[in-house]
This record gives structure tokens, sequence and C-alpha cells, in this order.
């Protein structure tokens, strides 16, 4: 599957690579980093939550590869699953047709945004084989037979596996609840487990199937798919696995669990985008209530804006959108030009500190804090510096962590020449 043309990003590389401390956990010690961050499922249109979400790993990518790390960044998109399958039948067009326009549509969203594209941009349906063939080799699962539709589905067993839960933490009580909102079927007869996993789906009566070789034909669960895609694409288990907060459980929890099936010590860690709420709710397709990155763009809002307006709270921080987010964003965004077009001082020092920043657990909001002190004319100076050099210092910076342009256009993928300065 195709992604998204990336932006051009200078290179800041050092000749080592720099520390990165990531939540809790700590610091980044590998220099080859192996991403993978699960992506859309493709029935209805980016919205700030999506781009959130992509953000905080744009982010953190931009971080890594400047601080020196190799980086492979895969991503899948779930073009199979049963939420498209019933937007499409409940609007009357090809399950196909729809997932191709979603799909479009967060490119161009991407591309806006000046989000990197993943090296591996990978879909549910032409990973088929892959599914087919991790679930072969799982230890650990067991058929259930559908008399309705005369076919087998293929089931994890959780019981199996000690380290369950690991990811999660969550007790018991506390899965069963979750599981049963996102997309789990925790009272289906004759599992072994309320919270086993789904693997493969056998096939249905209108709806798509494939071939599942020794699993009959049908198609594949959800968690299966990113430790299926993952596996494959980075050659082996992920060091970090990202999404939103709503991923935690059941999908990184079980995407954890099928790996260990699948021979992999599961050793990754887990990053978390915070939700993005509206008008009192959590922003969701299911609620309604969205605000639109392409309607947003629509109305003429810029780009740079946008990103901007997401960089102000903390990745892993959950905030409500409003439409003081933007105004902010706008004012910050002319302040920063201004202060490029009046030369401001303090441009090196500024660019150290937006660079600690987002070393320091992809902290956004202080980057910009520091940003903000320099266009008023209030960020140290280096003596003796040379004016164009720093500013131009502090440009690089902020395209290559922050993917803001202060110069040029809000869709170039290349930041304007700073040979205008």
């Amino acid at each position: 599957m195709e992604s998204w043309r990336s932006p051009h990003v200078p290179d800041l590389a050092h000749e080592a690579p720099a520390p990165v401390r990531l939540g809790p956990d700590g610091e980044i010690p590998e220099t080859q980093v192996r991403l993978y961050v699960c992506g859309i499922t493709p029935y209805d249109a980016t919205h700030l939550g999506h781009a959130a979400t992509y953000l905080t790993f744009d982010s953190l990518v931009r971080t890594l590869r400047a601080g020196g790390h190799e980086v492979t960044y895969v991503q899948n998109v779930t073009d199979i699953d049963d939420p498209l399958l019933e937007r499409a039948e409940k609007i009357g067009v090809d399950w196909r047709e729809l997932a191709t326009s979603q799909i479009d549509l967060f490119r161009s969203d991407m591309t806006n945004l000046r989000v990197l594209a993943p090296d591996h941009y990978v879909g549910a349906v032409e990973s088929i084989d892959l599914v087919v063939q991790a679930v072969e080799r799982m230890g650990d699962t067991y058929r259930l037979a559908d008399a309705a539709a005369g076919s087998d589905d293929v089931y994890a067993d959780v019981s199996a596996d000690e380290r369950f839960g690991e990811v999660s933490g969550f007790s018991r009580e506390e899965m069963l609840d979750v599981f049963a909102k996102r997309g789990g079927d925790p009272e289906r007869a004759g599992k072994r487990d309320a919270l086993d996993p789904l693997l493969w789906r056998g096939k249905r009566e209108g709806e798509p199937d494939w071939d599942g070789q020794s699993l009959v034909a049908g198609r594949p669960g959800w968690h299966i798919e990113c430790a299926a895609i993952g596996e494959h694409y980075l050659g082996g288990a992920p060091t970090i696995v990202g999404g939103g907060s709503d991923l935690l459980f059941p999908h990184h929890e079980m995407s954890a669990m099928h790996l260990r099936s699948m021979g992999y010590e599961d050793s990754a860690l887990y990053l978390h985008a915070g939700m993005i709420g509206y008008e009192g709710e959590k922003m969701s397709k299911s609620l309604g209530n969205l605000v639109l990155v392409s309607k947003l763009v629509e109305q003429g809002v810029d780009p740079r804006v946008v990103r901007l307006a997401m960089l102000d709270h903390h990745y892993a921080d959950d905030h409500h959108w409003t439409d003081a987010d933007l105004e902010r964003a706008s004012e910050r965004l002319a302040a920063y030009q201004q202060a490029v077009k009046d030369r401001r001082e303090g441009g090196a020092m500024t660019a150290l500190v937006v660079h600690d920043c987002m070393t320091d657990d992809l902290d956004t909001p202080a980057a910009l804090w520091a940003l903000d002190a320099w266009a008023a004319g209030d960020a140290p100076r280096v003596a003796g510096g040379d004016q164009r050099e720093e500013i131009a210092d502090l440009l690089t910076t902020v395209d290559a962590l922050l993917g803001i342009c202060l110069i040029g256009g809000p869709f170039d993928t290349a930041c304007g020449c700073l040979e205008s300065l």
C-alpha cells in the first residue's frame, strides 16, 4: 500500500545517539529502533483525535532520527474489519470503495500536517497470508464452530500465557468491562475464557473472505493483524509500540500475547497518546462529535496552525479541543514569523532548549514556551554570535523536530529557503 510523500527534514544527527526519555520507563538505549504504530480503520474521515496520535509518533520519529537513531517505522491500515463493513452497509457503498476513499483522505491530511510517512504502510487485506502463517505457527489456539455459518473460528487461549495482563496492568474485572466495549466477544458460548481473542473469523454469508489455507476460508482478527505485520516488516518484535490510549487494552495486550506465542520475547515500550475531547465527550466516530482536519483546511485554516494547536498539549494528556486552541496557535505562528523577520536574538540558545524539551518525553508544550520567550525577546543570548546563523539554526531545529516551517507556504514539503534571511 502506498503511503504519502514525506516532507524534507533537515539533518540534525549527532555523532552518537542522543538519549531520549519516553514515559515512565526511561531512555531508549538502542541505536536501532523498531517502531510499530497502529493505524486507522478507514471508515470515516481523519479527526483531530487521529491527528494528535500520528503527530505524537511523528514527533518521536523526528526526535529519534535527529538524535542519530536508526528508526524503522511501520504503520498498518485495518482495511477489513467489522466497523468498516457495518459503515459501508449503512451508507450503501462497497466496503472497498469506502476504505479507499478514507485512506486517500488520511494521506492528504498527513501530507498537509507535514507528518513523516512510515517506512512501511501496510494494509490488512494485503497481509492475509502473513496472518494465516502467523496463526498456523502459534501454540495455544483452538477452533470454535459457528453452527449458523457452518464454519470454524480460531481463538487464542489467554489462560496459557502467564504474562497476560502485563501491558495494561488491568484487573480481570477491568479487562472484561473494556473487552466488551472495544470489539471483544466475552459472552460467546464455547470459549475457554471470556477474554480469548479472535484470531481468524470463518466465512460468513455476505462477508468478504480469503483463503485461510489450514484455517479454512475467512478473514483475520484485529490483534493478530498487527502482530503479524509488525513481525514481518520490522524483522522481529517491535522496540516501541504506539497508538492512542484506547488501544492499551485489549489491542496492545493481545498483540503482545500473540507475539510471545509466535516465539518472541515481548520487551517493547508501549507509548500511548491521550484522547481528545470535544463538546464534553471523547471525540469519536460513534458519537459524531468530530472536528475534521480536512474541514479545517477547507475553511482556510493553515495546517501549521492545526499542528501548533496539537503540539500545545503533552502527547500523553487527555484534553478537550476548543476554538481557543486554534486562535492561540494562529497568534503563535504569526509571532514566530514576525520574530524571524525582525531577526530576533537568542535563536541558538532557544534551539538547544527546543532540542532538550523534545528528548525529555517529547515535551512539545515546553518547546513552544521556549519559542514564545524567543519571539517576545526574552530568550538567553550567545555573546558575539552571528544573528543570521542563530536564526537559521533555530529555523532548522523547529522544522526538524516540531515539523513547523516558519518560512514559505503552509503546504510546502520543504521549509522555505534560508537564503531569504
